[in-house]
């Protein structure tokens, strides 16, 4: 029978439509994920607009960060906000940068080697901090698109992107509510309380580290979908996980390739949740921001899609228990992450 499950941080209410289930390694991507080696990449040749670069010792860059080449914001012009009537509006204003994974012609960040994702982590620490000290910037937003269903180009080299925004987005700021009043009621992070219970059962449990624990949640929005939450505490990624990097690349990867080989190699994204940048003393809203939230990834393979009742309702509908996902990954059989 169908069950609906509710969202501790957000309310948001799922359906587990367990009479559509199918078994987990029935679910695969439905478009192919193979690119193109013979198409010009236009990421094998970008050194020229270097905004950013993690080196090695020799001085040849290992991740390069760049500007996109479709900008979905500029950073070239004012902020504006002004209103139109009863309507709001703010100009393009903000930041679209690109980051290179690796100089080889890799398509899934899977397939790197830890040291090469902990140097990801490295620039998306060094990018957030460098956008941070513009007080014009309320979010900055890390994310990868991998495969053509994840909204991703048929280019096969590793890439994610960063974006600065003048305002904080909206699924962003439902979960910071959520937090809030969680912590309002239980004087407790959500997230804290979420990783307890997660270790302590073990059910939704797919890869745990020393820092972290990577786990299909309670209540998914889609089929394989996967939260890696740091054990310690911290509101900010930039922050919360310096020294905790390498620990970080390790799982990140454990569960990309537990995804990759499970179902095939399929589209997925992933999103760095975190803090917004700036608290005046005139916004109210997140007084207890650094208590209450929690930062994390959430990891969502592109292997369903949503339909007119997820879209007109709000709701989301899940076609497999998060326990049963759990389980499945679990015993994946990967090679010995060293």
């Amino acid at each position: 029978m169908p069950e609906l499950r509710r969202d501790p941080v957000t309310g948001r209410w799922v359906i587990i439509a367990t009479e559509r289930a199918r078994r987990p390694g029935n679910f695969f991507d439905q478009q192919s994920n193979t690119f193109d080696e013979d198409q010009e990449c236009p990421f094998c040749a970008s050194q020229e607009q270097e905004i950013y670069a993690v080196r090695d010792e020799s001085g040849a860059w290992q991740v390069m960060v760049v500007p996109s080449g479709t900008p979905l914001l500029h950073d070239s012009k004012k902020f504006k906000r002004r209103g139109h009537g009863m309507y709001d509006i703010i100009n393009d204003y903000g930041v679209h940068e690109v980051v290179i994974e690796t100089p080889t012609h890799t398509a899934n960040m899977a397939d790197l080697e830890i040291p090469q994702i902990q140097r990801v982590f490295d620039a998306y620490i060094a990018r957030s901090q460098a956008l941070a000290k513009n007080t014009k910037f309320q979010y900055v937003l890390m994310y990868k698109n991998y495969g053509w269903a994840a909204g991703s180009r048929r280019i096969g080299h590793a890439r994610s992107q960063i974006i600065a925004t003048a305002v904080i987005p909206a699924n962003v700021q439902e979960k910071f509510s959520g937090a809030k009043k969680y912590f309002e009621y239980h004087d407790r992070c959500i997230y804290c309380d979420i990783v307890r219970q997660e270790i302590e059962t073990q059910k939704r449990v797919v890869v745990e580290t020393e820092h972290f624990v990577a786990v299909a949640p309670f209540a998914p929005r889609f089929a394989f979908e996967l939260w890696i939450i740091p054990k310690n505490h911290h509101c900010y990624f930039s922050k919360g996980v310096v020294g905790y990097q390498e620990d970080l690349a390790k799982i990140l990867k454990e569960v990309l390739l537990r995804v990759k080989i499970g179902l095939d190699d399929p589209a997925y994204n992933y999103v760095i949740q975190t803090a917004p940048l700036h608290k005046t003393k005139k916004d109210n809203r997140w007084l207890t921001l650094e208590e209450d939230f929690h930062w994390h990834i959430e990891v969502m393979p592109r292997i369903t899609k949503t339909a007119g009742f997820e879209k007109g309702s709000g709701f989301h509908i899940c076609s497999l228990p998060p326990e049963d996902i759990a389980e499945y990954l679990r015993e994946v059989e990967i090679e010995c992450l060293s």
